[in-house]
């Protein structure tokens, strides 16, 4: 009769990541306080762009009150803390904004924008971002199936996502 052996520990799978097991801690408090999760807060500098994410971090979705389950949907607000400088352009392209937090989200969930003038601490990365190397061959694919799309924010985003794709030792 043979037996199957037992996987060490009792546990299934290998080493989990730790920025996982943050992410699970930190997510229901994150959305019970804020409104939102860590992907929204790790997402901002590709929701708003670099320049508007230096001088800015979302700070909580502010839902309005429903009375009852038969209540229509409401957008919620989104407060964002934003340093005085900065905020006069923030507010500028506020339109655009909420319309690329709409995308990120996959439905209309913010109409409006609060500003919170704050100094604004930039996120310090350990090792500075490297652009991925792709062979010339992959590079002149990528472009070819690049030439159909119109619009330049999307055809930069596809662009990125090829390059990781595409990239050499990935």
């Amino acid at each position: 009769m043979s037996q199957t052996p037992k996987k060490q520990g009792g546990f299934k799978r290998g080493a989990t990541p730790v920025g996982d097991l943050v992410s699970r801690l930190l997510n229901p408090v994150i959305e019970r306080r804020a409104g939102m999760t860590m992907d929204m807060i790790q997402s901002w500098v590709e929701i708003v762009g670099e320049t508007h994410a230096e001088h800015s971090r979302p700070e909580k979705l502010n839902w309005p009150r429903q009375a009852s389950d038969e209540d229509l949907f409401e957008p919620a607000t989104l407060v964002v803390a934003c340093e005085g400088s900065h905020a006069l352009f923030f507010q500028h392209d506020s339109s655009a904004i909420i319309e690329r937090i709409n995308t990120y989200f996959g439905f209309s969930a913010v109409n409006k924008l609060k500003l919170h003038q704050q100094p604004i601490v930039p996120l310090e990365r350990k090792q500075p971002l490297q652009k991925r190397e792709v062979s010339p061959e992959k590079q002149d694919r990528l472009t070819s199936l690049l030439e159909t799309v119109d619009d330049p924010d999307l055809r930069n985003a596809l662009e990125k996502m090829g390059r990781g794709v595409f990239s050499e030792g990935s």
